[in-house]
């Protein structure tokens, strides 16, 4: 049996970390504890690999993790520098060309889409690219959402049955138009909208399903298009996280009766701000167009508004860079997912974390990478412990849109309660703890990372080296 000393120091390390102990090598008091024994038992048969180490392989990523004190209790991280595109948006892919676009739009002299070619060059491509017959570019992704839902014209008190999981931005076009937001449940893994959920909370009320595809993945999108169908209302997609995710061979955004994407400037296709509504019917893309842009029926002489519109239209320096990040937007997602796939084919085997179990034919196109934590380890202590070391994990995401004050007491117009009571409705709506269970439960063990574009095989080697790093001293810590 190799001495667990002498075999620590011929793999050029100072100090030998057994049972949770740290030994000087040149210390003669050193006691070997049975425990010890049982890691030199293993030295000796795995010749080369140090004890209390994890030496695992995946998508090229090939390394030896030796018990290492943990950045959060005083040792070096692993990684000493932010990870691109964390910091500031001047990392973001972005350079010489959108410079040159930019350019060329201000010495037009033509700023707004009425005047120049910019906007409506966009929507052309936006539109290709998704297979749609309409696009209708926007000031955000919000206004995207907000737009859509103007578009299927609700009466107040109307229902549309969405997510609790998402940024205010998925409901804020449901208040304003004085719409009451219904939130569903969610698939334990992917965090999409479960069918099931959003079929049973379906009424009379309900005029439309908004879909939000969470952090890249769309949810099970037949499911909710059949549950669409067979109650006559609408399905919206709320694609503003999954620019080119899949769902059975088909983009995010092809499947629903109107896609909304964000082009703000953490999303895949970076322009600062601005948004997306798509259709391929004729009758919702004219009405888009027109609540975008004050209702004003610009083909007519005189000028007036047809209904209750907004001002959310797209100027022309967003849409040039906006073009400009069109063009690479393939590569970027292509991208995203070798990094992504890296850091989970190297992370397989890890006891503190795991990969959510994606469905077959869902392609995440990763705007946020999840990870499920082992529900026994506390979630902030892991996630601080993770951060700590280089890599900016977080825990939980966002806490359910319904325990928002903005719902909880219904500050929406002055004390009113509008449109939450009101004389639209015979019952008097009221949200709080409790409404979606199981995503309240599981968020409580979710670990979420923004992607980008610049991240090189590197970085994505740093990852899972500090997630390894942080699994071997729990590890070993349970053993000792």
């Amino acid at each position: 049996m190799p001495d667990p000393v002498e075999w620590w120091n011929e793999c050029g390390t100072t100090n030998l970390s057994l049972s949770g102990r740290r030994y000087e090598a040149n210390n003669p008091m050193i006691r070997i504890t049975e425990q010890d024994r049982a890691v030199c038992v293993d030295a000796e048969q795995n010749p080369g690999r140090r004890p209390g180490s994890s030496e695992e392989k995946g998508s090229g990523i090939t390394m030896v993790v030796a018990e290492e004190t943990l950045a959060i209790d005083g040792g070096s991280p692993v990684r000493a520098t932010p990870m691109p595109g964390t910091t500031s948006m001047s990392s973001r892919a972005m350079g010489d060309e959108e410079i040159a676009a930019l350019t060329e739009v201000i010495r037009s002299g033509k700023l707004g889409r009425h005047e120049g070619s910019k906007v409506k060059e966009l929507e052309r491509a936006f539109a290709e690219l998704y297979g749609a017959k309409h696009a209708v570019a926007v000031s955000s992704g919000s206004a995207a959402v907000h737009t859509a839902v103007a578009t299927v014209n609700p009466e107040p008190g109307d229902e549309f049955i969405t997510t609790p999981c998402s940024d205010f931005g998925t409901v804020l076009g449901v208040l304003w138009q004085n719409a009451i937001p219904v939130f569903a449940d969610l698939d334990p893994e992917t965090l999409g909208l479960d069918p099931a959920s959003v079929e049973s909370r379906i009424t009379p009320r309900t005029r439309g399903i908004i879909a939000v595809h969470p952090f890249g993945a769309p949810p099970d999108l037949d499911a909710l298009r059949g549950v669409a169908d067979r109650h006559g209302i609408p399905l919206i997609e709320d694609c503003a996280q999954s620019q080119l995710g899949e769902w059975n061979g088909h983009l995010a955004g092809s499947i629903g009766d109107l896609a909304c994407f964000s082009l703000n400037s953490t999303k895949h296709l970076n322009a600062g701000e601005g948004g997306m509504v798509l259709t391929s019917s004729d009758e919702l893309a004219e009405r888009a167009r027109l609540f975008a842009d004050k209702a004003w029926p610009r083909q007519e002489v005189q000028r007036y508004s047809l209904f209750l519109g907004q001002n959310y239209r797209m100027n022309e320096l967003s849409a040039a860079v906006a073009l400009v990040g069109l063009s690479r937007i393939a590569e970027n997602v292509a991208h995203r997912r070798a990094v992504a796939k890296a850091i989970l084919d190297g992370i397989a085997g890890l006891s503190i974390v795991r990969a959510p179990r994606i469905p077959a034919g869902s392609q995440s196109s990763y705007w946020i990478l999840h990870l499920w934590a082992d529900p026994a380890i506390d979630i902030d202590w892991l996630a601080d412990a993770i951060s700590a070391e280089g890599i900016p994990f977080r825990p939980r995401y966002v806490s359910p849109l319904y325990t928002w004050p903005v719902f909880t007491d219904a500050a929406t117009y002055g004390a009113s309660r509008f449109p939450f009571r009101s004389e639209f409705r015979e019952d008097d709506v009221r949200y709080g703890p409790g409404l979606c269970p199981r995503y309240e439960g599981v968020r409580e063990h979710l670990l979420v990372m923004s992607l980008d574009e610049l991240w090189e095989m590197s970085d994505a080697e740093d990852v899972v080296r500090a997630l390894k790093k942080v699994d071997v001293s729990i590890r070993r810590q349970s053993l000792s």
